[in-house]
Formats: C-alpha cells, sequence, structure tokens
C-alpha cells in the first residue's frame, strides 16, 4: 500500500483498543455459550438471538476502534487518515474472522441459524459501528469518543428492534416468510454504512469559520 512504512504498520497495531476488543469478543462468546454453560436445550430462536447479541457485543467494541488518546497530536502526519484507518481494520479482520468462526461453532449445528444470512448480518452490524466511528472522527473533536459511539450503535439496535414496523423488520426467525426480504434489507444496511464509512475516510472537518477581515478606509478613524 502506497504510503505505508515498514514501521508504520506495527506502530498502528499498537494503538488498537485491543482491551476493548477484547472484552466484547468475550461477552459475545460467553452469551453464546450460556445454553451449554447453563445446561439447556437451545432451540432456534434463542441460538438465532444470542448469536445477534453477541454480534452487538462486539460490535460496542469495534465502536473503540478510532479511538486515539494523541489524534491531536498525530493530524499532521503524512500518512493519510484512511491509509492509518485501514491499517488498523486490517490488525482486527483476522481476529473477529476467528471470534465469528468460534461463535457459529459454540451453536450446535441442528439449531444453527443460515450461516451466510446470518454472517451478513454480522458484517453489516460491524460495519455500522466502523461507519459510527468514522463519522465521530470525521465530524467530532473528541480523541476518543468510543463510548459515545457504542452507546449510539446500542441505543440504534435497540431502537431498530422495537419501533421498526413488521413489514421493515430486520429480526426475524429463520421459519419467518420474511427472512429473504429481512437480508435484503441487511444488504441494504451493509452498502450504506459502508458508503458512510468511506464517505468520512479523509481528515476530520475543521471546526470554525473564517472571517474577511475589513479593509480600513480613509474614512475610518482606525486606518490611521
Amino acid at each position: 500500500m502506497r504510503g505505508v512504512s515498514g514501521a508504520l504498520v506495527p506502530a498502528v497495531g499498537r494503538t488498537v483498543p485491543w482491551r476493548a476488543l477484547g472484552a466484547g469478543a468475550v461477552v459475545g462468546l460467553l452469551l453464546v455459550a450460556l445454553p451449554r454453560l447453563l445446561s439447556v436445550e437451545p432451540d432456534p430462536w434463542l441460538s438465532l438471538n444470542l448469536l445477534r447479541a453477541a454480534v452487538l457485543a462486539f460490535a460496542l467494541g469495534l465502536a473503540f476502534l478510532l479511538d486515539d488518546p494523541a489524534r491531536h497530536l498525530t493530524t499532521p502526519v503524512t500518512t493519510r487518515r484512511w491509509v492509518r484507518t485501514g491499517l488498523r481494520v486490517a490488525w482486527v479482520v483476522p481476529p473477529a474472522a476467528l471470534w465469528w468462526t468460534a461463535a457459529l461453532a459454540l451453536v450446535p449445528e441442528k439449531v444453527r441459524p443460515p450461516v451466510g444470512s446470518v454472517t451478513l448480518e454480522a458484517g453489516a452490524t460491524a460495519v455500522f459501528a466502523l461507519a459510527a466511528a468514522a463519522m465521530a472522527v470525521r465530524f467530532g473533536n473528541e480523541p476518543e469518543s468510543g463510548p459515545t459511539v457504542a452507546a449510539g450503535v446500542l441505543t440504534t439496535a435497540v431502537l431498530a428492534q422495537v419501533l421498526l414496523p413488521d413489514r421493515w423488520s430486520l429480526f426475524v426467525a429463520t421459519g419467518d416468510p420474511r427472512w429473504e426480504a429481512a437480508h435484503e434489507r441487511w444488504a441494504l444496511v451493509l452498502a450504506l454504512a459502508a458508503l458512510v464509512w468511506g464517505a468520512c475516510g479523509p481528515e476530520p472537518v475543521r471546526r470554525g469559520f473564517r472571517f474577511l477581515r475589513r479593509r480600513p478606509t480613509a474614512a475610518d478613524p482606525s486606518a490611521a
């Protein structure tokens, strides 16, 4: 990748908020493993919702991905922000893929939802969290906006569950006739979130306005 030095990759890796990501990953796996831990016979609806809850927990960890305590010190560097952001995501993708594989493996095969469809849901949720984090960086001035972004992602998930009418529902059961239509909407969420994420890739918008100074005139006492 152009503009990426050998020293930049490990340097970016050290700035990734691994604790927040790890906490989300652990909570997610514990949620999926609840039936096994409690010796409860899982059913398809319970397993699907536990997977969705696990994805949300992991997405809340992703909300912290772009946090940078030294943000105002690192803004003037020559490497573009989208490169640094891309490197952070590149660091996270392999462990995220392993985490998702483990989460699916914890669900018994007989009650496991269709892997492709539920992976689409997971991908859309993750990209939505990343888009929200990118928006916070692009339009905000807070170096560590992760808590605010995580709260926004959680609130959006709850409101989507409660307020969306049935014909637009995203969270449907595997045997529901709306399953295919719901995942078309999930694909739309993924596409829109990716567009927002890409649009927020450039350097943050600078706050404030520049005012033109009024040129002094001969009649102006300050011109003397």
